[in-house]
């Protein structure tokens, strides 16, 4: 399994992918929060991140699959895929190491953005004047809905050899994970509580809010396990 993490990093790192992703994530973000009208926090007058949080999970909705679309489909395409089947290594061990190594990028994507919690405690009045526990609750909200939108992509790679249509599979399940049944539960009395409770979004929020309950960590742990399930079910039938 170690070889196969160490492998997927190398192949992000020692080319120009893994940058580019970083670079593409730090400038939108960074355009967000600091730059465009409407959302800078320059404009806001209070000191906090809240244009960070909201619209770091949208990005993600594109980013990930991006990252996410060439680890099994690729491997697939390529005949690689089945060399990796008779090698001497589950095929959950194969699955869960590629996993990890998009999470190593997410955590690396996301740590410089820990810059703008230091600047905004500088800009505050008094200095260090910011919700500390509700940034810090929403940090790890986001590494949480990275984690669960690289288990989707990984799933979507895995239900075909075509990395375009991996990305469109993983961005389009994002979506209904993270804005759709939130959206569908506002139109629908009797299921809305339901819908509601399975999105992405409602258990982000509520984490958001500086608060870490153990009901939300324990719907983004069983979330992750079960895709992942289904990824090594599919991916072992191939």
């Amino acid at each position: 399994m170690k070889p196969l993490f160490w492998k997927e990093i190398n192949a992000f790192f020692t080319n120009l992918t893994g940058y580019i992703i970083m670079i593409v994530f730090l400038v939108a973000i960074g355009l967000i929060v600091w730059v465009f009208p409407g959302t800078s926090v320059l404009e806001y007058g209070f000191s906090d991140l809240e244009s960070l949080f909201s619209y770091t999970p949208l990005v993600f909705m594109f980013l990930i699959p991006a990252v996410t679309m060439r680890m099994i489909a690729e491997e697939k395409k390529s005949g690689t895929w089945e060399l990796l089947m008779t090698a001497p290594i589950p095929v959950s061990q194969v699955v869960l190491a590629k996993y990890l190594a998009t999470l190593v990028l997410l955590v690396f994507t996301l740590l410089p953005t820990l810059v703008y919690y230091y600047s905004i405690v500088q800009l505050g009045d008094p200095t260090g004047n910011i919700d500390s526990a509700g940034f810090f609750g929403s940090f790890m909200g986001l590494l949480l809905i990275g984690a669960a939108m690289a288990a989707i992509g990984m799933f979507s790679s895995s239900v075909t050899d075509n990395q375009i249509v991996a990305f469109v599979i993983g961005v389009f399940t994002c979506f209904m994970w993270y804005i759709g049944f939130n959206a569908m539960a506002a139109l629908s009395e009797k299921w809305g509580y339901l819908l509601e409770s399975i999105s992405l979004s409602y258990h982000y929020e509520s984490m958001s809010r500086g608060v870490i309950v153990a009901e939300n960590a324990f719907f983004f742990t069983g979330f992750i396990g079960s895709v992942l399930a289904i990824t090594w079910g599919i991916s072992s039938k191939k």
